[in-house]
């Protein structure tokens, strides 16, 4: 070999293994970071102020939300939402719960949220969740939600997030419906997670 083509050779193998340094720096093939959890252990009391923890939403698929019962819109729209949306899953109906956790705890005590959530337009595959505000803070927390007291004086709002969680049968997240989905998108979702896609 003459010494122009060692060189161009050399220039080569030494472009191949800067441009091999560089990719494995930039973590290319450094493995993808794990997803935060969502999800997992809380104490709060059901709507009859019985204790109960995240065994609820063991059993049956869950469509849980967070909400409180003096909300002016998106708490209604949501519960009306999903109530349709579970008329839609025909017989799979049987195998979901419709679970609100209340982020105003300081209104919605266990009675309040029975009330709410026993009126006569509402399915009666509903579970409401209410606790100390230490307590709901702590679920809040746990399933990467927020919640935050708007204004002061009785009429104040509150803040916070809108998804809706879809939880298997074991308890554990299954993926999220955005809280602008309409009913049959809802089902849609409802369906998938149930028929495991």
């Amino acid at each position: 070999m003459n010494r122009n083509r060692l060189m161009v050779l050399a220039v080569c193998v030494v472009g191949v293994l800067l441009a091999g340094a560089l990719i494995v720096q930039s973590g290319v093939f450094h493995p993808a970071p794990k997803p935060a959890a969502v999800g997992g252990p809380f104490q709060l009391v059901d709507y009859d102020g019985k204790p109960t923890d995240e065994s609820v939403l063991k059993g049956k698929w869950s469509a849980m939300f967070f909400g409180f019962t003096y909300c002016p819109d998106v708490c209604p729209g949501t519960l009306q939402a999903l109530a349709t949306a579970s008329d839609q899953l025909g017989p799979k109906a049987k195998d979901l719960q419709i679970v609100m956790i209340s982020v105003d705890p300081a209104r919605d005590t266990p009675a309040q949220m029975k009330a709410y959530l026993t009126a006569g337009h509402l399915p009666r595959n509903i579970v409401g969740l209410t606790g100390t505000q230490a307590q709901v803070d702590a679920t809040v927390k746990t399933y990467r939600a927020y919640a935050g007291k708007v204004g002061d004086g009785p009429d104040y709002s509150v803040d916070h997030s809108t998804a809706i969680y879809v939880i298997d049968p074991k308890g554990r997240f299954d993926r999220v419906i955005a809280y602008s989905s309409p009913p049959e998108e809802i089902a849609r979702q409802l369906k998938a997670a149930m028929e495991g896609r």
